[in-house]
């Protein structure tokens, strides 16, 4: 049963990430700003689950493999981001590429911090 949570997860979170890509148009020699925003909000619902979850208890950890592995591992995409720093750096944008990859990995641990720090800040009102 978990296989297939972790498959429909996945399912749903690849549409997701499609659809997002689909709304916001993207060149080779421009920022990749639907895999940036894909990311950070991937991280930021990780920090958010992770205190639902594994914190506080309020989602069932059965449901674990269905948002975290499936869900936030199709919509976010480390693969992604890096052939697209990588094209980004071959097509004569290196300043792009150098700016991608720094924002991408701060941002995306500020976001996962910041989901998680909601989390805490919510629940001690």
């Amino acid at each position: 049963m978990t296989w297939l949570a972790v498959a429909i997860g996945g399912a749903i979170g690849a549409m997701a990430r499609y659809g997002l890509l689909l709304s916001l148009s993207h060149r080779p020699d421009r920022f990749p700003v639907a895999t940036f925003l894909a990311n950070l909000c991937g991280c930021f619902l990780m920090g958010v689950l992770y205190v639902l979850i594994v914190q506080r208890g309020l989602i069932p950890t059965c449901w674990r493999p269905f948002l975290t592995v499936g869900f936030l591992g199709a919509f976010t995409t480390f693969s992604t981001f890096s052939l697209e720093a990588l094209l980004l750096w071959q097509n004569q944008q290196p300043l792009i590429a150098v700016l991608y990859v720094t924002t991408s990995v701060v941002g995306c641990l500020v976001a996962v911090w910041l989901g998680y720090t909601a989390m805490h800040f919510y629940f001690s009102q």
